[in-house]
């Protein structure tokens, strides 16, 4: 499996592209504000067309590069009013695409509409795609009450495996283990 990420824009919002392999379709997570650019030279250097865009949640450095493109974003209900463009309503459960089987996890409390994407590499590992619920060390901040995060966090992240890859929305990738082991907001949720 290839798994291409970088990151773009002021808050350096990272964008990822999933595919089986190189030259062939893919799906681009998260194409935030500024990142048209670094995402047309990620798709040129691995011959890959983009035949989805998802959305982890509706916050525009995750979501305002989805405008440059022809392709719908898949973003959760709960978000679509902070989205401008055309957006497909996304839903909890599997989604089969680009020749990969993600898992749509709800997890609200940093948006209500925040999802994770889940998925088995083909090689026997797992990712999950976090948004910004968690980071490497920290979570996600929430505007409203803080207890829809946390269950968020216990009752979907904490629940997989030690050894699943977390790509966060920002900042360096991390696991679930260390996570579990070492982020205060989790040791102690």
């Amino acid at each position: 499996m290839l798994v291409v990420g970088f990151a773009a824009g002021p808050l350096r919002a990272n964008c990822y592209l999933l595919a089986p392999a190189a030259g062939g379709e893919c799906v681009v997570v998260d194409p935030g504000q500024d990142s048209a650019e670094p995402l047309a030279a990620a798709l040129a250097e691995h011959g890959l067309t983009p035949v989805v865009l998802l959305a982890t949640h509706g916050h525009p450095d995750h979501v305002a590069g989805a405008l440059g493109h022809d392709l719908p974003l898949h973003l959760h209900p709960a978000d679509h009013d902070w989205f401008t463009g055309r957006a497909e309503p996304l839903a909890e459960g599997r989604l089969a695409v680009a020749g990969l089987d993600l898992d749509v996890v709800p997890l609200p409390g940093h948006t209500p509409g925040s999802v994770a994407f889940g998925l088995r590499a083909s090689e026997g590992g797992r990712l999950v795609l976090t948004g910004d619920t968690l980071f490497a060390g920290s979570i996600g901040r929430t505007d409203g009450p803080g207890a829809e995060l946390e269950k968020s966090l216990r009752t979907k992240l904490l629940t997989l495996p030690d050894d699943t890859v977390v790509l966060p929305g920002h900042g360096p990738a991390t696991t679930i283990g260390r996570e579990r082991a070492t982020n205060p907001a989790l040791v102690r949720a």
